[in-house]
């Protein structure tokens, strides 16, 4: 499951490409997914991370382990094989004592001659009550009084580790005939100066395999991520419209059950939101004829108005209001379904934008409504839908009518995007209502959401379409739109839009 796949069975974004839609029309590459990196979870540890941490963890006590081990087994080694080598030597040196003793004058200078002359540095010997060394700082002074007494009274032979000039030696001791024995110091300092080395090496050998353990983890890691990646880079494009982005089918096991049950789910939720779109757009179709029916019969009722009664003519009233607010919905209604169906294509012109902005308040509901233009957004020039723009406007200005409580005003100033070298346009809407509150500001510009306050109101006008139309295709504009509090600090709210623009001289 390496890569993400769209299917061509239906057109999702039929914008042209020099006006790309923004927002929720736009996805990001699909094929950039398996190199994109999943952001982790800024709360405890992402998944790349555990493994990373299982993978060294194992690999450094495993190291520790099998160093430990190999420690031990080759101390114990190097340990049995002096001793061996040791006593055999110190025997074979006992042997030549005797012989000496036995060949000749009744002392143990002969016995001393012969040793040097094999090579023997460190010996001791007892004969006759008195003791004999071949070397200074090796003498009795250093033997144990167990071992003397085990070695010359027992007559048993015997080894043990003392300390003479401040190293450590073992000291082997062998009896000889006639009360005598034999005793030779064996320096410990290459066993200790071996066991050092190969301590270094074991911690050496711990450290890399340590480090391969992290490299090893680390591309696990990356190689174990990347389905979870490319699965969600997929979620990402669905969630940007792209409703027909599937993954690639896999041979293993376990990665097919998540591509599989992905691709399930896609499929399903391209089909509810399709028929959904389908039925919208059908039902507003199926609306219009009967509406206009409606709609020129209550203009026929409106040309015979003085000849009705009173309460005929407040019903007329109430009938005319009720459709011209029926014929509202189902124009929005249509013109979602166009949206859900990637059909809406935008003609795009250079607009000027405060003279194409006061032609919008002209021909809006509230021709007289207030524009605050600055000297710089007067020479600013965007790109965009003439007509679709201009819905815009009216239904910003709708909705202040509707429910800002008052007359609103109209400002457009020009912005500079701050690291960048792009200029963008304001043009915010103000009115003097209660404004919207903090947690109902990003419900607004949903379908068919009307904010807390909708219920509490008199008037029915409205059914939540307007703003998500705004939405809609501001975003398709590369803007954005949003709303806040006013500036001046009066009750009201502001809805701001800004669109990328140009600046040109006079």
């Amino acid at each position: 499951m390496s890569t993400v796949s769209t299917t061509t069975s239906k057109p999702t974004n039929t914008t042209p490409p020099e006006q790309p839609a923004g927002g929720r029309d736009a996805a990001a590459p699909i094929g950039a997914a398996r190199d994109t990196p999943v952001p982790e979870s800024k709360g405890g540890w992402g998944l790349r991370r555990r493994i990373l941490l299982t993978f060294t963890l194992g690999s450094l006590v495993l190291s520790v382990l099998l160093a430990f081990l190999t420690y031990g087994f080759a101390r114990s080694s190097v340990v049995q094989q002096n001793d061996t080598n040791s006593r055999a030597a110190a025997r074979t040196h006992a042997i030549v004592v005797l012989e000496a003793l036995r060949g000749g004058p009744p002392t143990p200078a002969p016995a001393m001659t012969r040793l040097e002359a094999v090579g023997v540095e460190r010996p001791l010997i007892w004969y006759n009550g008195e003791w004999r060394e071949g070397r200074t700082g090796y003498d009795e002074a250093v033997l144990p009084a167990s071992l003397q007494e085990r070695v010359i009274e027992d007559g048993v032979a015997s080894r043990m580790v003392v300390t003479a000039r401040s190293q450590p030696n073992l000291v082997v001791g062998y009896p000889i005939d006639g009360g005598s024995a034999y005793f030779e110091f064996f320096t410990l300092e290459d066993v200790n100066a071996t066991l050092r080395s190969i301590r270094l090496s074991l911690v050496l050998a711990t450290i890399i395999t340590t480090a391969l353990g992290i490299a090893l983890g680390s591309f696990a890691a990356r190689r174990a991520v990347r389905p979870v990646g490319v699965a969600a880079q997929a979620a990402k494009a669905i969630a940007g419209g792209r409703l027909d982005t599937r993954l690639q089918p896999t041979e293993d096991p376990d990665l097919s059950v998540l591509a599989n049950s992905f691709n399930d789910m896609a499929n399903s939720l391209q089909t509810r939101i399709e028929r959904d779109a389908r039925f919208a757009s059908d039902v507003s179709h199926e609306l219009r004829s009967p509406l206009m029916t409606l709609s020129a019969s209550v203009e026929v009722l409106d040309a015979r108005r003085d000849e009705m009664p009173e309460r005929a003519q407040a019903a007329l009233d109430l009938l005319k209001s009720d459709v011209a607010r029926f014929q509202g919905l189902v124009e929005d209604l249509l013109e979602i379904s166009r949206f859900d169906a990637g059909a809406v294509r935008l003609h795009v012109e250079e607009l000027l934008v405060a003279e194409f902005v006061r032609q919008a308040v002209a021909v809006s509901s509230v021709p007289d409504t207030s524009i605050t233009v600055s000297p710089r957004a007067e020479m600013v020039l965007i790109n965009g839908d003439r007509r679709r723009l201009a819905r815009v406007i009216a239904n910003l200005i709708d909705n202040a009518r509707i429910h800002g409580g008052g007359e609103s005003e109209i400002t457009i100033s020009e912005i500079d995007e701050p690291d960048t070298p792009v200029t963008c346009v304001q043009i915010a809407v103000e009115d003097h209502g209660g404004g919207v509150p903090e947690d109902e500001r990003d419900l607004v510009f949903e379908r068919f959401a009307r904010g807390g306050g909708a219920g509490r109101r008199a008037s029915n006008d409205g059914a939540g379409l307007g703003l998500s139309l705004v939405d809609e295709h501001v975003r398709m504009h590369g803007g954005r739109v949003w709303v806040t509090d006013r500036l001046d600090g009066e009750s009201g709210a502001r809805f701001v839009i800004q669109l990328p623009a140009e600046e040109i001289d006079e």
